[in-house]
This record gives structure tokens, sequence and C-alpha cells, in this order.
């Protein structure tokens, strides 16, 4: 029988081609998946293990917030006591924060967030050895600096070029000394890295003569262990010491976590392709199967058991899934090494290191490809099994039973009512009602598709009119063909439904969530721009000052966050300049007034003057951040303002209690409104600083609307492989179709339809089933994007579901466009078909 199963493969290649392609790209997926975070995972660890080679002990300083005095970080003396211990080579002090490097035209380099600034600590020689210098020399005086290469190359800098550079205050210029080579982190991640003197360095983000992190060196036959012993003593109480192999395990271990996140993720939507492709194979062995029918029955007649046809039809399986195992598992090898020159592309610096391709990830792909293959072959063999020797006396297909079919559409209309059931009710728990979302989705999926047949006929009966008064007789026979065997058609469009399935429900949610954030743009910020800093840090209290003195800005207000402790509770309490806060937000007052901010009283949200019994006029004992305590008026109740904490107060109430402010954003207002001058005029007041973004409203949406579209993105390039299978499974159905149809055919070429008319006829099937799918797919998803909304409207102001009709209209040209690509091949075969010889075909 294995022998038989094996013929009959090599008979039957071209129609197992689509299958062998399915599972050849879904395992791909896999493969590339488990290759490339596997690899991307091996070069970090190698990164990080080996930036700590040299490293016996790792100090580290902190900020422990306990309100205690505290040490500014590891003094030059104690670095100094750690230098002259037993078996210290070396004990290099660092220090680093942000600086920004702006190009020719005074743009930021970098993406803001891994831009970073540290000290150059010389050793032996001069140099330090984090660093290979490819030109010039490290900053050895006040007003040097050097940059990474790839830094230089992107601003256009060489050695001796003044360079403009921003750290968290007023833009500096300083002299490039050196330009290096480094596989620092925040280079790797797009971001760019500028080392000062350490003198310059300590000044900028810590205090003279102070260090955050030292890095000590053992001599040769010293133990890191007994000089970790030796250096705990001599720290102060808030700083922290481990041994450099401790520090690169910590660091392994987040990596691993970091990786195993991505893959997890990857692997997800690889399952989602390969869940696609199932229906691809089933089908395809179903209509073997029925193709087969005289040849398995007279299997039968000669002694072959139920259970050695249910083998060999597996059998073919085995090999189609083993073979398009081995093809996937290398193409997945390429995809990963592709998918790693893809991110050097975009900008991401990947460290170098070899391919790393595990046992396990072999033995996954074979597994995965094998398996998927048979499980989905595994009904049509047991159909296989089923045919009686009887049947090798005709040439008729065996059709479903009526009480089969009704038994399939009993089961499935259960489990779909069931799943709407469980989505439903997961929409009315709220956000405690996800996971519900999630198992009512898979059974409704799952119920659709065990439906699919059934309702294909009322479905495709809708169109069938339009088909047949605008196309004639293709589109009266394409209608008929396409309903001609539900089964089928259900199989091919349950692909295609389960990718839009996906593609809509983001859709709906993310045209959702950009309504949303233009309605908070619109409806909170009255102010003309928003200022911030580019890495997301606090700007300066300079930058008020300066945007107060600007020309045309007629008001400007900060957005400090800081944390009061009033009433007994711990509040958010937003630090804003009274007056001008009303003019560049959007604030209703409820009760009291918002005046009297300016005479030291606070302004309450609603919910929480409602939740803690607030009102104006009530006297609450109020514990600052230093500690210091006081006494605060409740002045005013106001509507909820997403932008702002629930407590406003004035900058001067809460400036005494501070050592520095923390101003995320900026809002200003200015004469004559938004426009390149006014833009210009605030650049300029704030130094012309790199670091630090002017914003108007549009940029300000488009600032939350880019990270909702980069996600549908990344999103439907993910499942671009659901797609392409699904497609697939149009083009193997229609291919299988006509070849099964050769009789017809020809007998419909033999009265008259001509050849153009019969390539028609195969693309409006085609059409038809993918539309079909499509339609199903976009209805589940909308459902399903409804049910999930409900889920986070109550986080989400302004939330109300949108319909983006627009994509909704894409994808369903898409739909039609993929029908007919899909018909190409079939559609040329069946009009090349010869009518005598395809009528005298059984």
């Amino acid at each position: 029988m294995f022998r038989t199963a094996l013929r009959n493969v090599l008979a039957h290649k071209a129609r197992l081609l689509m299958t062998l392609l399915a599972v050849m790209l879904g395992v791909a997926f896999v493969s590339g998946t488990l290759v490339f975070t596997d690899t991307l995972g091996h070069a970090f660890r190698n990164q990080s293990a080996k930036s700590y080679d040299n490293v016996a002990v790792s100090v580290t300083s902190y900020n422990d917030d306990s309100g205690a005095r505290q040490s500014p970080g590891i003094s030059s003396k104690t670095l100094e006591k750690i230098r002259r211990l037993d078996g210290v080579s070396s004990a290099t002090g660092r220090v680093s924060g942000f600086a920004g490097v702006a190009d020719r035209n005074g743009k930021l380099i970098g993406n803001g967030w891994s831009n970073t600034g540290a000290n150059y600590a010389p050793g032996k020689q001069d140099k330090d050895s984090q660093y290979t210098f490819t030109d010039g020399t490290g900053p050895l005086r006040v007003g040097d600096i050097a940059l990474d290469r790839a830094t230089a190359d992107k601003g256009h800098y060489r050695v001796g070029d003044t360079v403009r550079v921003s750290t968290n205050g007023p833009v500096q210029e300083f002299r490039l000394a050196g330009i290096f080579d480094t596989e620092d982190g925040s280079v790797s991640a797009g971001g760019s890295l500028v080392l000062f003197d350490t003198a310059v360095a300590q000044k900028l983000y810590l205090e003279p003569g102070y260090f955050e992190d030292v890095n000590v060196a053992a001599a040769a036959g010293a133990s890191d262990h007994r000089i970790l012993t030796e250096v705990k003593p001599l720290l102060p109480s808030n700083a922290h010491a481990q041994t450099g192999k401790q520090l690169a395990d910590d660091q392994a271990r987040q990596i691993e976590k970091g990786m195993s996140g991505l893959s997890q993720m990857l692997l997800a939507f690889a399952g989602v392709a390969l869940f696609v492709g199932i229906f691809l194979i089933s089908n395809t062995f179903t209509m073997l199967v029925a193709q087969r029918t005289r040849e398995l029955a007279l299997l039968r007649a000669v002694g072959a058991s139920r259970k050695q046809v249910t083998r060999s039809v597996l059998a073919e399986a085995l090999v189609v899934g083993a073979v398009a195992s081995a093809i996937g598992f290398a193409l997945g090898i390429g995809l990963a090494v592709g998918l790693r020159s893809a991110m050097g592309a975009f900008g991401a610096k990947v460290p170098g290191g070899p391919l790393i391709v595990a046992p396990t990830t072999a033995l996954a792909a074979f597994a995965v490809g094998v398996v998927i293959t048979m499980l989905a072959a595994w009904l049509p063999a047991r159909r296989a099994a089923k045919i009686p020797p009887v049947a090798a006396m005709g040439s008729a297909h065996l059709p479903a039973t009526t009480k089969t079919l009704v038994v399939r559409n009993s089961i499935g209309g259960v489990i779909t009512l069931l799943g709407a059931a469980v989505i439903v009710a997961g929409a009315a728990a709220g956000s405690d009602g996800r996971m519900m979302i999630a198992a009512g989705a898979f059974l409704t999926l799952v119920g659709v598709i065990v439906l699919i047949p059934l309702l294909s006929r009322p479905v495709i009966a809708l169109v069938r009119p339009l088909l047949r008064g605008v196309f004639g007789v293709s589109g009266k026979l394409a209608g008929q063909n396409a309903v001609r065997n539900p089964r089928r058609t259900g199989a091919t469009a349950s692909a295609l439904a389960i990718g839009l399935t996906l593609v809509t429900g983001l859709s709906v949610l993310g045209a959702t969530m950009s309504q949303a954030v233009d309605r908070m743009t619109t409806d909170n910020i009255k102010a003309d721009y928003m200022v911030q800093m580019a890495n997301g840090m606090s700007l300066a209290p300079s930058a008020l000052t300066a945007l107060h003195h600007a020309k045309g800005v007629s008001a400007a207000s900060p957005q400090s966050g800081s944390q009061v402790v009033i009433g007994g509770h711990d509040e958010s309490v937003s630090g804003v300049t009274p007056g001008d806060i009303q003019q560049v937000l959007t604030l209703t007052t409820v009760s009291g007034s918002l005046d009297t901010l300016g005479k030291g009283e606070i302004a309450v949200a609603r919910k929480t003057a409602d939740k803690q019994g607030w009102k104006p006029g009530t006297k609450l004992p109020a514990t600052y951040l230093d500690d210091k305590k006081g006494e605060l008026t409740v002045g005013a109740v106001y509507e909820d303002n997403e932008l702002l904490s629930p407590v406003l107060a004035s900058t001067r109430v809460l400036a005494p209690h501070e050592k520095k402010p923390d101003i995320q954003q900026i809002f200003v207002k200015m004469d004559g409104g938004s426009g390149k001058a006014n833009e210009q005029a605030l650049v300029n007041a704030l130094g012309d600083n790199p670091a630090i973004s002017v914003m108007n409203q549009q940029d300000i949406r488009n600032q939350f609307g880019g990270v909702i579209n980069t996600a549908l993105n990344i999103m439907y390039g993910l499942l671009a492989m659901a797609l392409i299978i699904a497609v697939l499974g149009v083009i193997n159905t229609l291919a299988m179709s006509v070849f099964e149809r050769q009789q017809e055919i020809g007998m419909l070429r033999a009265i008259g339809l001509d050849r153009a008319k019969v390539k028609r006829m195969i693309r409006l099937e085609a059409v038809v089933i993918s539309v079909f799918g499509a339609v199903i797919g976009i209805g589940l998803g909308s459902f399903l994007a409804w049910a999930l909304g409900q889920t986070i409207k109550s986080s989400i102001p302004h939330y109300a579901m949108v319909m983006p009709w627009d994509r909704i209209g894409i994808f369903l040209l898409l739909a039609a466009f993929v029908g007919v690509l899909a018909a190409l091949w079939p559609a040329r075969s069946a009009a090349r078909l010869n009518m005598l010889t395809a009528i005298k075909t059984e």
C-alpha cells in the first residue's frame, strides 16, 4: 500500500503542487521565526557577554526614593580606594545621560529615546578599551567630543568640525576630536553615542567628582568573588555591586525573555497561516479521493481493508508533508537571513554573529509540516475508506448523504450560536471579558467554517441574477458551478474568511482608535503647539521661561507631573500656569472657578471629586514630595481632561517642594495661530535645540495615530502569509475542478461556448468564491471588533466604533482581484481543452 501511495503522489504531483506550496510556506514561516529569533538572541547575548569579558565586578548607583540624604553616586575617592585593593588591575568610572546631536540642518540624528552621552575614560596609553577609533582621538579636553561612526556619517561630520549637541539643556557647540566604532546598545537601537571628557560628562549628568557606575577588572589569578566582598564595604548605601558574570547572566536572561516574546508573536501568526493551510490540504485530498473513487473501490474489491485504504491516503500526506517541510525549512533559513538584513536596511544595527540553526528548529519544522498535512488529510482518508467495492462498477462520485449534511449543519449551528453567546457575554463583562471573547471567537470561527457550505447557497444566490444579467451564459454557469459542490466552495472560501476576519477586526479597531485620538486632540487641545523632548524626558524650566518671552506667544502652560498626598489619598497633580491653562486646554468648569488656581487653590476633576466627596471650599491636609505638610483648598471642580492629572495646582505651589519640576509638555497659544513663522519663532526661542520637538495639532494627531498605523501595517504584513495560502487554495480548487469537469467543459465547447466565454466562466466562479469568503470574513471580523471594543471603551475617552468603509471596499476589491488572479491558470487550461478528448473523459 505504501508503494501504491507513492505511485499516487507521483501520478498526481501537479494536483498536489498547491498543497506542497501551502505547507512549504507555513513551515518556512515557523522555521524562519525560530532561526531568526535564535540568531538574534545569540548575537545580542554574545554582545552583552563581550561587554563584560574583562569586568570582574560591576558597581551601579541608584536613587532609592527613600527621602534620606544620598550620595550623588560613587565618588572619585571611593574609586581610588577600589583601585588600591589587592587583585584589582583597573577600575573605570562611567557616567551617562541623554545627548542629542544636530545634523547640518539642525535636525536630531537618531530616534531620540536611545541617543546617549557618556564619558571617555582613558586608561593605559590614553585609550578607552570600550571604543575603537577609526579617525582622530578621544576627547581629552573640555571642548572636545567623539562620535560613533554611524552618527558622524549621517551628519556628514569629519574630525575638526563643530558639532551642536543638546543634553537636556541649552545647545552647546563642541569640536569633533574623533570618530569610533562601537557595539553599544544605544547605537544598535538606532540612536547615537557622544563621548565627552569625564569632567564635562560629570557636570552634565551628575556632579563633579562622581560616577554612576564603576567597572572593576581583576589581575591575573585574582578571585572575582573576593574582590566583590572587599568592594561592598566601600560603597555608599545607594550603590549595588555584583560580579561581571552575574551581570552578564542577568542581561542574557532579559534578552532571552525579549526574544521569547518576539518568537511567540511571530509563531502565533505562523499558526494562523498553517490553520488556513489545513483547508487547502483537506480540500485537495477530498477532491483527489472523489476523483479516484473507482480506483479506491477497486482496491477494496481486490481485498484492501478500510484501514489499508486510510493508511494509503495518510501515507500520501506523509510524503507530501515531508517534502514540503524539507523545502520550507530551507526557505525559512533564507527568510531568517533576509529578515536580519532587512533590520539593518531599516536602521537597526544587528550585532554580527553566526546563523543559529538549532536541531530543535529542524525537528519542529518537520513535525509541524508532517503533522499538519496528515491531520488535514485524515477526514478525506476516512471518507476514502468508506467507499464500497461496488463503486468500482460506476464512475459517479459518491455525494454526501442528506443525513451527513443535516448532522454537519446542526453541529455547526450549535457551535456558532454557543461561540456568539460567549462573545456577547465577554463584551458585557467589560475589561474582564477579553479571554471569553477569545474563546468565543475560536468557537464562532469553527462553527462558521462548519456552516459555510450551507451559507454558500443563499449568499451566492443573491448575486446570481447580477451575474446572469451582466455576463450572460458565462455568468449563469459560474453561479451554478459555485454552489454545485457547497463543501468544496465552503472549504475554499473558509481560508479567505479566516484571514479577512483578522484583517477586518484589526482595521475596525485601528480606525476606531484613530478617531478617538483625533477627537481627544480636537476636543481637549486649544493650543496651537505642544512642546516636548524628543527622548520623552522632562523639559528644563528654562524652556518655559523662553517660551513665555517668545514673540507672538499669548499663553503658555506646562503640564508638569507631581505626587501629593491630599486628604490622605495619594494623588497625581499637574502643575500648570493659572490663567494660561484655560487658553491652551479645554477645561469645562462644573463648580467653583478656575481663577482660584492663581490664589494657590487646587482644581479637581469631576470623577475624583465625586469619589472623594470634595467640592469647592473643602480644605484638605497635604503632604508634598519633600515630606513638608500644608493645607490645600478646593477652588474648582472641572470635567476630566485626558491630558491632565485629576488635580491641578499652580506651579508656584509645587515648585518649593521639588528639586526640579517634571515638565512633560508645554502647550502654547500664539497670536495668528499655527504657521511656519510662528513655529520658527518658537524654535528660535528654544535655542534651535534638536532634542526639543515643536508640534502643531496635526503633528500631535500623527504622533499618536502613527503608532496605531505602524502596528496595523505590521499586523497586515504578518497576516500576508495566510492570505497568500488562501489564494493558493482558490487556484487549487479551480484547477482540480477544471480537471474534474473536463467532460462537461468539452460538451459546453461542443454546443457553442467559445474559449473566451469558458475563461470568463472560470474567472467569475473564482470571483464569486473569493468575494463570498471575504463577505463572511468581514462580517465576522466586524462582530469581533465590536466585542473587543466593549472591553476597552471605558479606558478610551470618546470611544465610538468606526467602520472603515473605504478599507472594507478595498478588501472586497482585492478579494475579487484575487479571484481573477487565481483563475488565470485554471481558466487558460479549461479554454485549451480539446473538446473531443474531453467528451470521452470519464
